[in-house]
């Protein structure tokens, strides 16, 4: 469920009708709800209140927005954050150092050593090797980094190929039939308190089998590196269960999704990690955009919006679907082509798609554009970078200015020697 509804006739953000946002905002603009946000946090919450000890880090990749953070650290969640910059917006929305967990494949030494003097909780390490730079740089500092080994356990999660993390192929985490042996070792290493696993298979998952073969591997490697006389206190089992974008799409839920966890884990006595992130954000959120004008087609009409692949990169990227629904509904329909204005025949947000009856002039809105939608734009085209505003009940504000093309110019310079 999320809180965005027709109320007379336009559709709303709660209590704010999007067509007011847009006119002093202008388009494209994503919009989030907080009622939102904060339903889904308490949902996956509850569901999970089944474990005797969890810990919630939201996945700061789905959606950094600070104002975002904000609501999510006032429900009680830390961070998983893959960068210093996350690391650094997970703070400064508030959320304790000890509530973050660093994960990420190749984490530089800058950012380990600033993770390791800002105190963060854990780190989930990607290889022997991370581990061996990291127990350095925190016995040079005096320090001690809290660490988790993150482990390929070589499953399909049966997701998009650019979106699986756990098949051998895939660049994350070490080896399963190494893993107790780099965990001993790096056990003996100053600087370094091993106290845990790390998994996670993949991301938009819609079969909880996978993730239930996953769980039950890595239970299996904890019983041999306990067996083995090495502490396993905490396990993380990342993120990735996925939510319906298409409308009457049925997906599992944290309930199910729980069940499958408890019955894996209940004889693990240990504090079991998540890292929720769309799940938590993707119903939160929607792109408002405009019709340019409705372009006629060889077959069907050509739907030409104002928002494009730079704004909202999901369609483009990975032939996502995003539901697409006017502000003013008529009550009409047509078969139409969406398609943004950048110059790629890449930039299209369905094709053939029924959709409601727009014409130049009118505003839509993309749905679940909560998660991967403002935090993946970029200015492809010199086109401004869109801004963001968050709606709690019939307030609302802009919780990210949209940069204008003429910010990104004054950034660049040219060198003397071509003025010459």
């Amino acid at each position: 469920m999320d809180h965005f509804q027709l109320k007379n006739g336009v559709l709303h953000a709660e209590d704010v009708p999007l067509d007011r946002i847009a006119a002093e905002v202008g388009t494209p603009v994503y919009v989030y709800s907080r009622a939102t946000l904060t339903r889904h946090a308490r949902v996956f919450r509850e569901a999970l209140s089944v474990l005797p000890r969890i810990h919630l880090a939201f996945a700061v990749k789905s959606n950094p927005n600070i104002a975002v953070l904000s609501v999510l650290k006032g429900e009680g969640y830390g961070a998983d954050v893959v960068s210093e910059g996350e690391m650094n917006r997970a703070l400064a929305a508030g959320m304790p150092a000890a509530d973050i967990v660093f994960s990420g494949v190749g984490k530089s030494r800058r950012e380990l050593t600033a993770a390791v003097q800002a105190g963060i909780g854990q780190f989930n390490l990607e290889s022997e090797e991370e581990g061996v730079e990291l127990a350095q740089i925190a016995a040079s500092l005096g320090k001690v980094a809290t660490c988790a080994l993150r482990v390929n356990p070589n499953v399909d999660a049966r997701t998009h190929a650019k979106i699986s993390t756990g098949k051998a192929e895939n660049k994350f985490g070490v080896a399963y039939d190494r893993a107790a042996g780099i965990y001993a070792r790096l056990s003996a290493l100053e600087g370094l308190n091993m106290r845990g696993l790390a998994v996670h298979i993949g991301s938009q998952i819609s079969d909880l089998e996978p993730s239930r073969q996953a769980f039950a591997k890595m239970g299996e490697l904890m019983r041999e590196i306990r067996t083995q006389g090495f502490p396993v206190s905490h396990m993380d089992l990342g993120g990735g269960l996925g939510v319906p974008y298409k409308g009457g799409e049925q997906l599992p839920t944290p309930e199910d999704y729980a069940a499958v966890v408890a019955g894996v884990t209940k004889d693990w006595d240990a504090t079991i990690m998540f890292e929720p992130g769309r799940v938590i954000t993707g119903n939160a959120g929607v792109l408002v955009t405009e019709v340019i004008r409705v372009k006629q087609g060889v077959n069907v009409p050509f739907v030409v919006v104002d928002a494009a692949m730079n704004d909202l990169a999901r369609p483009a990227m990975y032939d996502a679907w995003h539901d697409f629904a006017a502000v003013r509904p008529t009550g009409e329909t047509m078969v139409a082509n969406i398609v943004g204005p950048i110059c790629e025949s890449s930039d299209t947000f369905a094709m053939g798609r029924t959709i409601d009856a727009v014409k130049a002039g009118d505003l839509g809105v993309f749905r679940t554009a909560g998660a991967y939608g403002a935090t993946m734009a970029n200015t492809y085209n010199s086109r401004p970078l869109v801004p963001e505003v968050m709606v709690d009940g019939d307030r609302w504000a802009i919780v990210a200015e949209r940069i204008e093309p003429a910010a990104v110019l004054a950034a660049e310079r040219i060198p003397d020697w071509l003025t010459a």
